[in-house]
């Protein structure tokens, strides 16, 4: 998701972005000299993965949320996930566009079987929003819920069973 591609959200674009620099967004521009007050002394600036690692925690804060991401993304991490020593990725299924003072995000989730859907991206949506726009202070202008699967009770048992066909 690009920045500059969304002009209709009024989202202001951070910069480019490039591989050795996460990008990031300016979000006080600061004053400097002695003669101004410390606390607006120099700049805060807010890298994307930021949000989304903060929208990806909140998110998976609600009940009914089994998993995030699409599917790929979800056997890719839960591949990772068992390598000793690696860690689960709390920004999957989180992509985010942050500008000057705002942010857009885009959540991919599973459900557990028998949730209210409606109810439920809902309660994501407004717990993210709190969370983003009280640990950032970036204000949140859209949050998009779009639910990929449904987790069934006995899908945790569809492993095949082995049975030896000789004795």
């Amino acid at each position: 998701m690009s920045v500059q591609s969304a002009p209709a959200t009024g989202i202001a674009p951070a910069g480019p972005t490039t591989k050795q620099q996460p990008a990031t967004t300016a979000l006080a521009g600061g004053a400097t000299g002695a003669d101004e007050p410390a606390a607006s002394r120099g700049r805060t600036s807010i890298a994307d993965v930021v949000v989304v690692k903060v929208a990806g925690v909140a998110a998976r804060e609600i009940p009914g949320v089994h998993a995030m991401g699409g599917g790929l993304s979800r056997t890719i991490g839960a591949v990772r996930d068992r390598v000793p020593g690696g860690r689960s990725n709390v920004g999957r299924g989180v992509k985010v566009e942050v500008g000057e003072r705002q942010t857009a995000i885009d959540l991919d989730l599973v459900v557990e079987y028998g949730v209210p859907i409606a109810d439920l991206a809902r309660d994501v949506r407004e717990n993210v929003i709190d969370a983003v726009e009280r640990i950032t202070g970036l204000e949140v202008v859209e949050v998009n819920v779009t639910i990929n699967d449904v987790h069934l009770p006995d899908d945790e048992d569809s492993a095949p069973e082995t049975t030896s066909r000789v004795a």
